[in-house]
Order: C-alpha cells, then structure tokens, then sequence
C-alpha cells in the first residue's frame, strides 16, 4: 500500500489506511511487524487530540500495541526509506505457509574429532506467502 510520502511517517493516516486496507476476517489475528528504528518513529505518531497510537504492553511479556494491534519487532525489516516497505501488517499465521519436509538427514563423522564422534544433521524447509490478501505492506514513494 503506497503512502505517497517520501520515506517518512508524517501523518498517521497511513497508518490506518494500512489497518483497514486488510480484510475484516484477518485483523482479528493481525499484528504489526517492523524494525526497531521503524518502531522508534512510529511509536512517536500521535492522533488529531494529541494522544500517541503506540501502547505498551499491559503485562509484562506482553507484546506494545499500535492502534490496538501487536507490534513485533524484526530486525530483518527494512528502514524506512523512498521505495521502501519498512511495516507488514497482517495474519501472518494465515498468509505465510512453512513447509518442511519429513526427513532428517544425519551424517555420523568418527574421524574429525577423535576420540569424539562428531553427527551433522540437515533438514529442508521452506516457506512463502499463501495468501497475499493476510499481509499488507506499508510502502513509501520513490524521491
């Protein structure tokens, strides 16, 4: 979902926009997922009266809410910048699909470490987006 804003967080319409451009029968389990600059930016946006749409957990463990929805912090998220997609809100439990596969290989090396027997063991997964309409993505204009 394109903000028009070049690599900023300026308004917090986007930010709504973003919650509502989502499905109704995927915001039940939907959650925020952004970097921690990202979230050091968005957690100052305030509303038109001056109250902030970031808050934290109310327990301890418990994830801080933006706009009432949880926010996971992933590093692997890219920074906002121009082109950039630096928020995915969505059902991830319903929109991403891991797959592995059934067997684990496992190679027994009685020769590397003696008097050890050192055991490599590999395993395939994968996954992918399964359902685009349980992920949106808050992605700024180009400069």
């Amino acid at each position: 979902m394109p903000t028009g804003v070049s690599g900023e967080l300026g308004e917090t319409d986007a930010m709504i926009d973003l919650v509502y451009a989502l499905g109704a029968e995927y915001r039940a389990g939907a959650v925020f997922v952004m970097n921690s600059r990202t979230a050091g930016s968005v957690r100052k946006l305030k509303d038109a009266d001056g109250r902030f749409l970031w808050s934290d957990g109310l327990a301890s463990g418990e994830p801080a809410r933006l706009l009432g929805y949880p926010v996971l912090v992933a590093e692997d998220m890219p920074d906002a910048a121009p082109g950039a997609t630096p928020i995915a809100f969505g059902d991830f439990g319903a929109g991403y699909t891991v797959a592995e596969r059934p067997d684990l290989r496992v190679l027994r090396d009685p020769f590397s470490a003696k008097p050890h027997v050192l055991f490599y063991a590999t395993k395939r997964v994968g996954g992918a987006v399964s359902d685009f309409a349980a992920i949106k993505l808050l992605k700024f204009s180009a400069a």
